[in-house]
């Protein structure tokens, strides 16, 4: 080998999970000096990582297949002994939109062995957006919600990615780019399979699924690419922007980031922003609602998590209550425990709590928990919540005290009436005689010793119990006025 060329051959062994790193060396190596340099150094690395005659980055290969046989008439090379900018580009389509994990357009590259984004213009892959198709464990291809014009995003979740573990966070992040439904424009593809991929350019969805379909079995992978079906679930809520579509997602939040509930074939995708999660069915522990509110509620899915870690509780809020039917159908459906009325959920259903409370309270029996009435656990939440209403209003008028607002009822005479025409006020400042109520009927002296009476000391708050008149209504306020404004009559 000559001292002015590259040992391209390890340095692809030694760094092909870094391209980066090659595609700098290779612009780096300008003089004979630092080609030798680079050479030293690779050549160093590679001794090594060698085990028993074999690179051990080939042995680290997760369940990387070995073999070179034949799948669908093409020979396929192991995925861990290329670089995928080494690989012959079978299919390119420009101006993709990719927001996920980085928010740009690129094109998207397909080879033998990888799926890859390159920035336009230029050759390298980008190291964050580069999957080999063997690695790849779901693929999802669902409608873009909130847009006027229909777009689809695809997903890709590479293993490891779908629902990650916090003692041990995958390096990678999953792929998301979009399409819309019409087809590709003139000139967008290109690459040795382009001729054959015209023929199923009809619209993005027919060449992408086409293309990545066929890659997939090449690389030994058997995964589908699973769609929304709007005839197993969809929202009933109405969609602003395309009102005359089923929409399949239900939208929420999860923590302060809002996104959108996917309830698929084989399992609960949660989109589109970052960190996506697609929790698989035969992951899910159970499911339960709460903070169950007369428009929305909260659903909480405990999912088993791997190794001795303990399961996971994963929480999407303020879910349009519209939709409780149509994911307790889905629930049912598959076969999913459905928790609500658990002790541990308990704390979270205040409603249910302070109801418990109240009843026993008044020493009734509280509700079986188990709710043997048939009821869903929604229904009995508004049962929950009107009947707390309703006690509200109830302890209300049991506090409701007439002998404070009302009079006490001493003008049974012609003073009642004349009150009651004159000024509501003066029922106010009749509550403060009711010592002297006997003294009314005894003529001009009483009434005169009286007010002399109250002018030299305040009138006492009325102490003794008295009858309330039913019909007369009660002011909130009643408006403080001077004793000598009474309106007294002489008899």
């Amino acid at each position: 080998m000559s001292a002015a060329t590259l040992d391209s051959e390890k340095l692809g062994l030694v760094f092909q999970s870094r391209p980066d790193i090659i595609e700098g060396i290779n612009r780096a190596a300008d003089s004979p000096e630092r080609v030798a340099l680079f050479n030293e150094i690779v050549k160093h690395v590679y001794d090594q990582i060698q085990v028993d005659g074999e690179p051990a980055l080939k042995r680290r290969k997760v369940d990387a297949p070995q073999s070179t046989s034949s799948v669908n008439g093409t020979q396929r090379m192991p995925a861990a002994s290329v670089n995928a900018g080494d690989e012959p580009i079978l299919l390119y389509i420009k101006e993709i939109s990719v927001s996920v994990p980085q928010r740009k357009k690129f094109e998207l590259c397909l080879t033998q062995n990888f799926i890859y984004a390159r920035a336009p213009g230029t050759a390298a892959p980008i190291p964050q957006i580069t999957y080999p198709w063997q690695d790849i464990e779901y693929i999802f291809y669902l409608p873009v919600p909130d847009k006027t014009q229909i777009h689809f995003n695809y997903v890709l979740f590479p293993k490891g990615t779908s629902l990650p573990s916090k003692s041990n966070p995958p390096v990678v992040e999953p792929l998301v780019f979009t399409v819309p439904a019409t087809a590709p424009k003139e000139g967008v593809i290109g690459g040795s399979e382009a001729a054959g991929a015209s023929a199923v350019s009809d619209t993005f969805k027919s060449l992408l699924h086409w293309a990545i379909e066929r890659r997939l079995r090449a690389a030994g992978n058997a995964i589908d690419i699973v769609s929304a079906n709007p005839s197993k679930f969809h929202s009933v809520v109405r969609q602003p922007q395309r009102p005359n579509e089923k929409a399949v997602h239900v939208s929420g939040f999860r923590g302060s980031k809002d996104g959108y509930l996917f309830f698929l074939e084989n399992g609960i995708l949660w989109g589109f922003k970052k960190p996506l999660i697609f929790i698989p069915l035969n992951r899910i522990a159970a499911i339960s609602y709460t903070n169950i509110l007369q428009i929305t509620f909260n659903m909480v899915v405990e999912a088993f998590s791997g190794g001795d870690e303990p399961n996971e509780e994963l929480e999407f809020g303020m879910l349009d209550q519209q939709d409780y039917g149509g994911i307790d159908d889905y629930i049912k459906r598959n076969g999913l425990q459905d928790r609500s009325m658990a002790e541990q959920r308990k704390a979270k259903l205040q409603l249910a709590e302070n109801r418990t409370s109240k009843k026993e309270a008044d020493g009734k029996e509280p509700c079986d928990a188990a709710g043997g009435d048939g009821h869903t656990e929604l229904e009995k939440a508004h049962l929950e919540v009107e009947q707390q209403l309703q006690d509200d209003e109830d302890e209300d008028e049991e506090d409701y005290d007439p002998g404070s607002d009302e009079s006490d009822g001493s003008g049974d005479s012609s003073e009642d009436g004349e009150g009651d025409d004159d000024d509501e006020d003066g029922e106010d400042n009749a509550e403060e005689y009711d010592e002297d109520e006997e003294g009314e009927e005894d003529g001009d002296g009483e009434e005169e010793g009286e007010e002399q009476e109250l002018k030299a000391e305040p009138a006492p708050e009325a102490t003794k119990p008295t009858k309330a008149k039913a019909a007369k209504p009660v002011k909130a306020e009643p408006v403080q006025q001077n004793v000598s404004q009474f309106p007294f009559d002489v008899v």
